[in-house]
This record gives structure tokens, sequence and C-alpha cells, in this order.
């Protein structure tokens, strides 16, 4: 029997994560750290984490959810709100505790009542990360009800982010979990400034997925999964090498109770398995020699940090990965994202890095 096939990369980063709070965030954080060195962990709790020492705060609280001896950084975000004061933004990012700000139209998202309605407000607090170079993380889709949602990040594209970005010289922007060819080619053509995250489950489903054949909620997510072409662009753009596109899971995990609901929650919780996955994504499109700037060097290049110094290795075998369908967390379960296919990598080894 040939010796199965063995890729060792830099240790990966997850540039977009959820990681909830309480009993979910103890039963989901271990989950990510077991793979991911780092990652930006997004705000978009109630109350939303939305000054400096709210941020520290969520930090302590993330550092006492993981097992022990783990090595995980979490890197803190802010949530911009019409109130955000620039010199807080400021002081959080010049200490090192926070690495982005994180932009919600009102409306858009799980948890996104405090976002932004009037951009007016918030100029100041964008011109102030243009001067000191902090990313603004940006969830792209309009919210105005005359507008399709399949057509909401195109929309956003043309109406919000373009122009934000021509008033703000110099404001270095992630486009979140982008979904569209639209996305994709904004993404390329916007310059060094300019980078867009790439989710696991975009690569894998499409709205047929969702809604052919019946309701498939744990497939639900937002921005909700597009046409077949747009899917195919984005495993186009991620396994493509280019320095603009990364990996952020969006792993987003709600309680089976509010999914499997009259007007259930959006998101694929996808932190167990996202890492295989993504192997199996990256092989079937003829790509392993370009996982690794996918996961490990893209994203810490357009954040200005260093790659982790640890590796992974991942083994391709015959029998394909086992997976929990589901994790406890608290009193109720939580669905792990299911891609519809085997997925024959595994990861067989670590070397931790002392970084995190």
């Amino acid at each position: 029997m040939p010796d199965p096939l063995r890729l060792t990369i830099r240790r990966p980063d997850d540039w977009h994560l959820h990681l909830r709070d309480g009993a979910m965030l103890r039963a989901v954080a271990p989950h990510s750290a077991a793979h991911f060195a780092r990652a930006i962990v997004m705000p978009n709790l109630v109350p939303p984490v939305a000054t400096g020492a709210q941020a520290a705060a969520y930090r302590a609280r993330i550092l006492d959810a993981l097992p022990e001896g783990a090595r995980f950084a979490p890197l803190m975000t802010l949530y911009l709100t019409e109130e955000t004061d620039p010199d807080d933004v400021a002081a959080a990012a010049a200490s090192g505790l926070v690495h982005a700000v994180k932009l919600y139209p009102a409306g858009a998202t799980t948890n996104s009542a405090s976002g932004v309605r009037d951009f007016d407000k918030v100029r100041p607090t964008l011109e102030r990360m243009a001067q000191i170079g902090l990313p603004l993380c940006v969830h792209g889709e309009v919210t105005d009800p005359d507008i399709d949602i399949f057509d909401r990040e195109a929309v956003f594209i043309d109406r919000v982010l373009d122009p934000l970005r021509r008033a703000t010289p110099g404001l270095r922007v992630v486009m979140e979990h982008v979904t569209t060819r639209e996305g994709v080619a904004y993404a390329r053509q916007g310059g060094p400034d300019l980078a867009a995250t790439i989710t696991v489950h975009h690569l894998v489903i499409n709205r047929n997925h969702i809604l052919a054949g019946g309701i498939r909620p744990h497939y639900y997510c937002l921005p909700v999964a597009k046409r077949e072409t747009h899917r195919l662009a984005l495993r186009e753009a991620a396994t493509s090498g280019e320095r603009m596109f990364f990996l952020g899971t969006d792993s987003a995990p709600h309680p089976d109770s509010a999914k499997e609901s009259a007007c259930g929650c959006a998101g694929c919780f996808t932190a167990p398995n996202a890492l295989q996955i993504l192997a199996q994504v990256f092989e079937d499109e003829g790509a392993l020699d370009r996982l690794e700037a996918f996961v490990s060097l893209n994203g810490p290049a357009f954040y200005k940090l260093a790659p982790n110094d640890g590796r992974i290795t991942l083994e391709r075998r015959d029998e394909p990965a086992r997976f929990p369908a589901r994790i406890r967390a608290g009193d109720e379960e939580v669905t792990v994202f299911d891609p519809g296919f085997p997925v024959h990598w595994h990861v067989a080894a670590q070397a931790d890095d002392e970084r995190t």
C-alpha cells in the first residue's frame, strides 16, 4: 500500500470567527483552538463589544474558556456604532488589544441592531483608523427592503463600500465573507488596502443546497449562499494564491432550537472541520500547493503580523474523516456543518509555535 499523501503547512489562522459568550463560548472555543493559532473575533454580542474595556473583558473570558495548554490568541475587534469614540479606538489599537473594527449595517445580520445607519456619524472614526492603519472589517450588504437578498452584496459595493473608500483615502478594508463574482472582482482591483475573506461553507454550498428539495436550516447563513456561478468564482479566488484572499471561516454557532424554528438564525458552525474540508476543496481544485497561502500567509501579511512559526500536518487517507454531527453547549446542541461529500484529509500532527 502506498504511503498516504502528507502536507505540512504553517499553522493557520481564522480571520473571521464568532465565539459567542457564556456556555456557547466554552463549548466552541476549543474547536477553533485545536487547529488555528489566531483568530479575528467578531464583536456582535449583546450588548456589543464596542469599547476597549469591553474588548479586554471579552478577551479574558475567551482565554478562560480555552482548554489548559491551548495555544490560541484571540485578536479582538470593536463593534462600530454611531457613538464610537475615535480616541478609544486609537488607544485600544495602540495597546495591541484591538486589531480591527467591524462595520455592521444596522439590521444586516445576527446582533446587528446597534450597527450603522448614518455613515456621516462614523466618518471621524474611519478617518482616525486610516491615519493609524487599523483595518475596517465590513459586513457588505445593504438592508433596503426593496433590494433582493441575493443582490445585497453587489449593491453594497456600489452604493456604500466604493464611496466610503473614495472618501477615506488610506483606509484599510477587509470585505468579509464575500459571496459573489462582483465581490471577487472588486477585491482584485482594490489595491493593497483592500482584502477579502472567504468562508469554508461558501466554497461548498450554493442556494440550491438551502432550498431545493426542502429547507435545510443548517445551511442558512448571511450573506446567504448564491448561485453556482458565484460559488465557482469563490473557489477560483480562494485557490488562486492571490494575496488579497484569505480564510475567514465565519464559523457562527447557534443552538439547534434557534436554527430549526419558524424564524431560524443565520450561521454555519464549521470550526470542528473547516481545515479538513478546505484541504479536500483545494485537492479537488488541483491547488494543494496554494492552501498554505490561503490559510496561513495572506491573512497575516494583510494584518501586518508575522506568520505562525508552528506547523500542522494534514494527511490524506482512504477512509474519510469522521466529525461529530453535533456538540453540546450547556443544555443545547449545535449542529456541525456537513459538507455533503467525503473528506479524506485528517490532521496528523502539530508542532506548536512560541508566539501563541
